[in-house]
């Protein structure tokens, strides 16, 4: 009698564990997939002309005709959020692709032949792990010059030591799996193994902290950018937003400035929702 009423309250909480896990992965993947459709859509659906000066609606309250009211130099204000979106993502894409790929190839090279070579790498990255992403950042945009590209490869250098170190932790477990070592004793190449099992294996667990790593990447290409090191004038992204609102914001107009803060923090917060989401799907699924 036991055994046949226990069963089912263990299914009724694996099924709403189930449906909260899922529900975590849901909701952000929606809003972040309506700001990636915002993007695409930004030159089509601006209402304005997002770098339209007209001095003559010097901070604008918001109105039928500007709905988020206008900044300093009379711009639709809804109109740079909307088209700054694309660079705001485009940006910390760019540093999350460079770093992973980087990191993936030096962490499973390292965990694969390790010896001298797993040494010699694993010093390199902790070299580069010493400097922090955006002092290296400002570093090179000293010597290249301001803007968004010095700034993605400046950053994707810097998130590269995250990567590999995670990486190589995760190819060091799999290295030591019975199907690996099945492999090799049927002569099957390395490059073939590492490619068609051991990164296909691990990457879920990559894409996880690659989620994770993008929000971190968004705020330090708005910091750039606030500090002028990143996208230049007349471009718009929500970062030099942020820098552009403060004398309005001191004079009591905070729309300006308040409105790109706020798309930064909910693309952050739904970013690292779905690292989360995705990585308690794989720690379920190894259980």
């Amino acid at each position: 009698m036991n055994t046949t009423t226990s069963a089912p309250a263990v299914h009724f909480r694996f099924r709403i564990r189930r449906r909260r896990t899922s529900g975590a992965i849901a909701v952000p993947l929606a809003v972040l997939g309506g700001l990636v459709l915002v993007a695409v859509l930004g030159t089509w659906i601006t209402p304005h002309d997002p770098n339209a000066v007209s001095l003559s609606d010097y901070l604008g309250p918001p109105s039928s005709a500007h709905w988020l009211g206008t900044d300093q130099a009379g711009r639709d204000v809804l109109s740079r959020l909307i088209s700054g979106a694309r660079i705001s993502l485009l940006g910390p894409l760019g540093v999350v692709v460079g770093s992973t790929v980087l990191g993936v190839a030096v962490g499973v090279l390292a965990a694969w032949r390790g010896g001298w070579v797993d040494a010699v790498l694993s010093r390199i990255v902790e070299l580069v792990f010493a400097f922090p992403g955006v002092l290296l950042a400002i570093l090179v945009v000293a010597v290249i010059g301001p803007g968004l590209i010095a700034s993605v490869v400046a950053l994707a250098v810097a998130y590269t030591p995250y990567m590999a170190r995670l990486t190589r932790s995760f190819a060091l477990t799999e290295r030591e799996r019975p199907y690996i070592r099945a492999l090799e004793m049927q002569g099957i190449s390395s490059l073939k193994v590492i490619l068609r099992h051991l990164v296909p294996n691990i990457a879920p667990l990559v894409l996880a902290q690659s989620s994770l790593c993008f929000g971190y990447a968004m705020i330090d290409l708005a910091g750039l950018s606030f500090l002028g090191f990143g996208v230049q004038a007349p471009q718009a992204d929500w970062g030099s937003m942020i820098s552009e609102g403060q004398s309005a914001l001191i004079q009591g107009y905070p729309i300006s400035a308040v409105a790109p803060g706020v798309c930064i923090v909910i693309a952050v917060v739904c970013f690292s929702l779905l690292g989360e989401g995705i990585a308690d799907r794989v720690r379920r699924a190894e259980q």
